[in-house]
């Protein structure tokens, strides 16, 4: 049995092409595509956070080589971005349980 970060990392790439490649390149996220996974992978990045004016910042931010879509790689690098907000959100949290040594 995988143990869970494997898990995470294996979730992380078949959610990535589960949603790549339903329209041209099926190892890119087009904007549609992209936007149909964050609406039902991370809702907190959705269509009902985010306007359309915002979404269109995030896919120009996200999309590094500007081919108009978003590649594992940029997607990658997003994950880790949230990842990294989410550790300093948590980070601080007075729920923290102390270290084992």
């Amino acid at each position: 049995m995988a143990c869970p970060l494997e898990q995470a990392l294996a979730v992380m790439v078949t959610t990535f092409h589960k949603y790549s490649g339903k329209e041209g390149d099926k190892y890119k996220l087009s904007k549609a595509e992209l936007k149909e996974l964050l609406n039902k992978e991370l809702p907190i990045f959705g269509s009902k956070q985010m306007d359309e004016a915002e979404f269109k910042r995030l896919m120009n931010d996200l999309d590094h080589n500007k081919d108009n879509e978003v590649d594992f790689k940029e997607y990658a690098c997003f994950l880790a971005c949230i990842t990294m907000g989410f550790n300093e959100f948590f980070k601080d949290s007075p729920t923290k349980q102390p270290r084992k040594k």
